[in-house]
């Protein structure tokens, strides 16, 4: 038993090493957001509720919402909370896909909040940023 114990200690050591070596360079992968995402303030009401940039709305159904891990995370948890978002909108108007944002996302600028400012600005997917004619 004593032999054992060593190496479960040393197993559990590179497992450990191993985790800590693959979880920054997943943390800094880039999101890639498509260009007909938008910016907003977003405050969450009880599904389906969400109001974006102070406008309410409804989240679709099947509606996704991400967190600044790109986990799925259930409209519910989110109840009360304020975040700014990128999001997209589906046919009839409802929030179909949200992102909350982490610093580094926050951080550029600009981003369309309206779909009259993406329609006249351009999207470069490669470097996820706009730019104003």
């Amino acid at each position: 038993m004593q032999r054992c114990a060593p190496r479960a200690a040393a197993f559990a050591a590179a497992l450990a090493l191993a985790s800590s070596l693959t979880l920054p360079a997943w943390a800094q992968m880039q999101r890639r957001f498509p260009a007909n995402a938008l910016r907003g303030e977003a405050v969450f009401h009880p599904a389906p509720g969400i109001q974006i940039n102070g406008q309410a709305a409804q989240l679709a159904p099947g509606a996704r919402i991400r967190n600044t891990d790109n986990l799925i995370v259930m409209p519910a948890s989110l109840v009360g909370g304020k975040a700014e978002v990128h999001y997209t909108v589906d046919n009839l108007g409802m929030v179909k896909d949200v992102w909350i944002l982490t610093t580094e996302e926050r951080a550029k600028q600009p981003w369309p909040k309206t779909a009259q400012e993406a329609a006249t600005w351009v999207f470069n997917p490669d470097g996820q940023s706009w730019s104003k004619r």
